[in-house]
């Protein structure tokens, strides 16, 4: 039985503690700049200016919490400390790229959800205010949403109880509903609003039949109307019309005119003929001494005063009596 043959050695690496001492040296190379990036990456070369808030409680806050502004983070709590009033002052690192964000009248908020953990913000109202010193003391806002639920249960469970009261069956909203239900049976009724409105079948269908009798009357006075126009319509035909009566009223209003003309000139040469007369009288009362003469004159007037009474009736259309009688 032969011995196995030895295995061949591997050759020595040339320059093994020099390779080993880069090597190691290349790591610790890289963990420092790992640590310097994070250092750089934490703000930890950046310059920063201190911001002091003030709480009554920090629960939920702790270190490297951000302080928020709009929604984006402008600083990092660098520190808790407890004052020696007894109140909680958390210390902020601002950097100064985004300290200009905060002014004097800004307020700080601290608030505790019900969801999610505990959240630092920081609202500005007015950004022309003086920006915030370095080394700034501000009061914080504590708001606690789980401090609210003991006061919302009780406000529900109240709310409960008057639901309750107003769901009874005897509350004054079921009478409402049952009245509404009772109004919705009458309005679907035969009568519809009608019967709603008056309460009873009865008056609803005297009213109907009342309405009914109103419809046929205006239907009558309509048919009434109608006939009034037309007999209006024939009676300005009649009457303005151009053979209507209104024409021969002016005709006859014409003639009556010319008629009138004609007798008041008549008249005037009546008044001469009374002259006439008249200064025949007194030449009969004052000529006694000449009667056949007078006589003469006096038949040769009333010759004159026949024709001019002849003629006057032959152009008045009145009957007038002719008869002259002598003193």
């Amino acid at each position: 039985m032969t011995a196995p043959d030895p295995e061949p050695t591997a050759p020595p690496v040339a320059h093994l503690e020099l390779k080993a001492t880069l090597l190691l040296a290349a790591v610790l190379a890289l963990l420092a700049a790992a640590v310097l990036y994070l250092l750089y990456a934490r703000g930890a070369f950046e310059d920063t200016q201190r911001l002091l808030l003030v709480a009554d409680d920090s629960e939920g806050v702790v270190v490297g919490m951000d302080l928020t502004f709009s929604g984006f983070p402008i600083g990092r709590v660098h520190a808790i400390e407890l004052a020696p009033d007894g109140n909680a002052r958390i210390v902020v690192d601002l950097p100064r790229k985004d300290a200009h964000w905060l002014r004097t009248s800004s307020v700080f908020t601290l608030t505790h959800g019900v969801v999610g953990g505990t959240a630092l913000r920081a609202y500005t109202g007015l950004p022309d205010d003086p920006p915030l010193a370095d080394g700034a003391t501000r009061k914080v806002l504590v708001g606690d949403a789980t401090a609210e639920i003991p006061r919302l249960v009780g406000e529900l469970r109240t709310l409960a109880q008057h639901v309750d009261a107003l769901m009874a069956p005897e509350s004054p909203l079921a009478a409402s509903l049952a009245n509404l239900q009772r109004a919705s049976a009458r309005l679907a009724g035969p009568h519809g609003a009608l019967g709603l409105l008056l309460g009873n079948d009865a008056d609803a269908g005297r009213l109907a039949s009342t309405i009914a009798r109103s419809e046929a009357l205006l239907a009558r006075l309509d048919g009434l109307a109608a006939r009034l126009d037309t007999l209006a319509a024939k009676a300005d035909a009649q009457v303005f019309g151009s053979d209507g009566t209104m024409r021969d009223l002016r005709a006859a209003v014409a003639r009556l005119d010319a008629l009138l003309g004609d007798a008041q000139g008549t008249l005037r040469r009546v008044d001469g003929v009374l002259a006439q007369a008249q200064a025949t009288a007194d030449n009969l009362r004052t000529a006694t001494d000449d009667p056949a003469a007078l006589r003469a004159e006096v038949e040769a007037s009333l010759h004159k005063l026949q024709h001019l009474i002849d003629e006057v009736n032959r152009k008045w259309p009145f009957a007038r009596d002719t008869e002259i009688r002598l003193p």
